[in-house]
């Protein structure tokens, strides 16, 4: 294909450098993006008579056909082009002629390709945030299903304080609810229009900036011309966005990953997410979520190589910006793909409330409420603290619980002991009464469920 830019050179560069230089095997996904972009290009160029209004249909016209070709597999994409745009303004002028050359006044491959990455990058962002909703949803309905399931909670890894299995869950949905307000937030600053910066300082052509803003759908023009091709700033900020998910999916993946070994024997995962063994038949393998949490550190990388690629650069458009797509094309694509295979390990998984509720009567998970007991009877908090973990320790010596240790014993540790001791260390018991705002109750979870519902369906 010739090229489009030959004038100063004569365009006849070296084949490694064509390939070298070539980014149509990256960009060429953003053929949608670009043609949206040239028609609404094409419509201010008529709208302020830089061409003629008749023009200006022909080539939207033209962009239209082109489109529609694409997308129903008549027309491919020249692997040999240098890029999407040269692709699509080279095939216009091949089917319009001499009218297809006048779409490229008053604009810039600079700012074409910022519009581009900033149309496709939105469109990504309502994806991702779409699959994000999926995930909490479907968190949401296995939490409503084991909102009265106890299990221990943990921290430092070891059991600490009794939870329900659904409470858990919601920590999760909690954690995608703020990464679709970082998306949201982060789409704000995507949806602003660079086109008309043109290479670096803006057109003598009377253009109408706010007009093709409009066209497509963006907030405003920018305000600085320079600023207009040369910020990558939105591809850095929806990175980090999508690392930050990336790192719940991980934790989540890794819990996942803890609760079906047969050490915790939480939860069983559906054959469909999991592999077996080549040499020992007796495995099933946690393989989709082990990688989702390896998967992490790849989208990680896709943010330090934009920030590492960008760090040095000077104003304005300078080639190695064209390694900002590869990276932040991945990172889309990876936390998509890790999105929905998690959505589809939530939704298939058995939890075991059996195994669950076996663990958390073997960690004297309520040794807090034992103090709390003892609190209520009048006794300060330390020292309530100080007898509950001398019973514990009692406890470990004689191979007990506290539920099964007689309330003789209990007596010889502090007289306010009665036999309400056993009510209110009791599992069930002890989850029931965290009823504070955000707790493990399950009132308070199937609030925090409903609540968390109403927000995504907004």
């Amino acid at each position: 294909m010739a090229k489009l830019w030959a004038g100063r050179t004569d365009g006849r560069t070296d084949k490694a450098a064509d390939e070298f230089n070539s980014s149509i095997g990256i960009d060429r996904r953003m053929y949608r993006q670009d043609i949206r972009g040239s028609m609404a290009h094409a419509a201010m160029l008529g709208e302020t008579g830089i061409i003629e209004a008749g023009e200006a249909d022909a080539l939207i016209d033209g962009l239209q056909t082109i489109l529609d070709d694409l997308d129903a597999g008549r027309l491919a994409v020249d692997p040999g082009a240098e890029d999407i745009h040269m692709f699509v303004e080279q095939v216009l002028t091949d089917r319009l002629g001499e009218l297809g050359k006048k779409l490229h006044t008053a604009r810039s491959r600079n700012d074409q390709v910022a519009l581009d990455s900033r149309l496709y990058l939105r469109d990504e962002t309502d994806e991702i945030s779409g699959r994000v909703r999926e995930l909490i949803a479907a968190l949401c309905d296995r939490a409503e299903e084991y909102k009265d399931t106890v299990m221990p909670g943990y921290t430092h890894l070891q059991r600490a304080q009794p939870v329900t299995f659904g409470h858990q869950l919601m920590c999760y949905a909690m954690m995608l609810l703020r990464d679709i307000e970082r998306l949201s937030d982060c789409r704000k600053r995507i949806n602003i229009s660079p086109i008309g910066s043109c290479a670096l300082a803006g057109t003598t052509y009377p253009t109408d900036r706010a007009f093709e803003a409009e066209k497509l759908g963006m907030e405003k023009p920018c305000l600085n011309s320079i600023d207009g091709v040369s910020d990558r700033d939105f591809c850095v900020e929806l990175a980090a966005d999508i690392a930050i998910v990336m790192m719940h999916l991980s934790r989540l993946s890794e819990e996942l990953v803890l609760w079906a070994s047969w050490e915790f024997g939480f939860v069983e995962l559906s054959d469909a997410f999991t592999t077996g063994s080549s040499i020992m038949p007796q495995k099933k393998n946690p393989d989709m979520a082990e990688l989702v949490r390896g998967k992490t550190g790849r989208v990680y990388g896709d943010l330090v190589t934009l920030l590492t690629m960008l760090k040095g650069l000077p104003l304005a458009y300078n080639k190695d910006m064209q390694e900002d797509k590869e990276c932040i094309f991945d990172a889309c694509d990876t936390v998509k793909a890790c999105l929905d295979i998690t959505a589809g390990m939530i939704r298939t998984m058995r939890a075991r409330p059996e195994r669950m509720r076996t663990a958390a009567g073997e960690g004297f998970i309520n040794a807090t409420d034992l103090a709390d007991y003892l609190v209520s009877k009048g006794l300060p908090f330390r020292d309530a603290y100080k007898i509950s973990g001398r019973i514990v320790s009692e406890c470990i010596k004689c191979g007990c619980v506290l539920e099964t240790l007689p309330l003789e014993a209990y007596k010889e540790f502090s007289p306010v002991f009665g036999p309400d001791v056993f009510c209110a260390i009791d599992l069930d018991e002890c989850v029931k009464r965290r009823t504070s705002f955000g707790g493990t109750a399950p009132q308070s979870v199937a609030a925090q469920i409903a609540a968390v519902r109403e927000l995504i369906a907004k």
